[in-house]
């Protein structure tokens, strides 16, 4: 990692040093880092609404931009996509230098005059676009495997949003206790599905609070091949026996990826 780069993560590190503001979710030689920050902006009558933003600085920032996930339960998923739009747009100004601080200082002094822009249907097209690289072009596939759900109903519909809103395809699947979560698409759409799984406060615990998903394991991820079925939709599903799920497999042309990495999990 570049010093200056160092510098900075130390910097916000110090800055955002409330509870919970501040928090590294992953570091890589090959990936760069991902961390997240939890700041207010001002909204409409002057209320400070609580924003999630996590960004993701590759190995070659700030050469190149960001990736960020603008997440909040006061905002809808259409206007958080318009408030990542824009910090994009501001990041493209600044690039070349440290910028998440003054990312994050702009959207808390601009988050008002954000949400007046009308949606427009471009608009998560266009920030999905912005970040993406040519390493990272064509159709993914990756299994995760969650170890439970306690609030099922709610979890299910909040994963079956995420998926439309992330254009994603592919099955929610049960099988007794195996909960396996099948997505294809955009890889970056799908890294940001991963952000927002691992942020976000999609389950409850034992006593009934809210909270976020830290059992979950991505078993792999890999480029569509030619073998590989192009799933049309997203669709939760429930299989009654381990052949069952296995045929599932074996017809999207992953017979291969189900002996490897799920059989293990229900022997």
């Amino acid at each position: 990692m570049a010093e200056p780069v160092q510098e900075e993560l130390s910097a916000l590190a110090a800055i955002f040093c409330g509870p919970d503001e501040w928090e590294v979710l992953s570091r890589s030689e090959t990936d760069g880092t991902v961390f997240r920050i939890l700041a207010k902006a001002e909204g409409f009558m002057d209320a400070d609404i609580p924003l999630q933003l996590v960004f993701h600085l590759p190995v070659n920032y700030p050469s190149c931009l960001p990736g960020v996930v603008v997440n909040s339960e006061h905002l809808t998923r259409a206007q958080c996509l318009t408030v990542k739009e824009k910090l994009l747009e501001q990041a493209e100004s600044l690039l070349s230098e440290p910028m998440v601080h003054e990312l994050v200082l702009w959207i808390q002094q601009n988050l008002r005059h954000v949400l007046k822009q009308p949606e427009t249907g471009s608009g998560s097209e266009k920030c999905t676009s912005t970040v993406s690289t040519t390493a990272d072009d064509g159709l993914w596939i990756t299994l995760l495997h969650l170890d439970h759900m306690r609030a099922k109903t709610k979890y299910v519909k909040t994963v079956e949003k995420w998926a439309s809103d992330l254009r994603l395809t592919g099955r929610l699947m049960f099988m007794g206790k195996l909960i396996l979560i099948l997505l294809q698409g955009d890889r970056n759409n799908i890294k940001e599905y991963l952000i927002l799984q691992k942020t976000s406060k999609v389950d409850v615990d034992s006593s009934g609070k809210k909270c976020k998903e830290k059992m979950i394991s991505v078993l792999f991820e890999t480029k569509v091949q030619t073998e590989h079925k192009r799933f049309l939709a997203f669709e939760v599903k429930e299989y009654s026996s381990l052949d069952e799920l296995q045929k599932e497999f074996e017809t999207a042309g992953l017979k291969k990826l189900f002996s490897e990495f799920v059989l293990g999990l229900v022997k």
